[in-house]
């Protein structure tokens, strides 16, 4: 897959399993030249919600081995990594295929979030269950990196 090859060449660049956010997005844009700053942050939020990376401050760690990743020879990836949706996107187009307006359903979303203190996948999960939509995939890995999280 190439978006965990292209997550994983700055870790195994810098020999560990954790980078802060700002060195990741250098890695990626100036060393290697592969994406654009934006670009490069946008395959961090990517990569979080695939659940390749995971947030812990103003770093990024590694939800997998990046030493055992193997990285072919003049890899370059392809823009279509960027394009992958995130949890919350994958979330938020299920309800908007189930009908509701899609600013409406940022909007609640949002304010259930702040109101409550969860992520935005887990406020975004439980909107769409109120709505009867089935997200349970999403619900499943939402889950998986809350119970993660709590392990740290």
């Amino acid at each position: 897959m190439s978006l965990e090859v292209a997550v994983a060449v700055p870790f195994r660049d810098r020999g560990g399993s954790r980078l802060g956010e700002g060195e990741f997005v250098v890695a990626l844009s100036l060393d290697r030249d592969w994406f654009t700053p934006d670009q490069a942050k946008r395959l961090v939020d990517v990569a979080v919600g695939r659940g390749l990376l995971a947030r812990d401050d103003d770093d990024l760690v590694a939800e997998f081995d990046p030493a055992t990743v193997t990285v072919p020879d003049g890899f370059v990836p392809d823009e279509s990594v960027l394009h992958e949706q995130s949890t919350f996107e994958r979330v938020l187009s299920a309800l908007v295929d189930a009908g509701v307006e899609k600013q409406a359903a940022v909007a609640a979303i949002n304010e259930r979030q702040r109101e409550s203190g969860l992520t935005i996948e887990a406020a975004a999960i439980l909107y769409a269950r109120k709505r009867d939509v089935d997200v349970d995939a999403a619900a499943d890995r939402v889950l998986a990196d809350l119970r993660s999280d709590g392990e740290r």
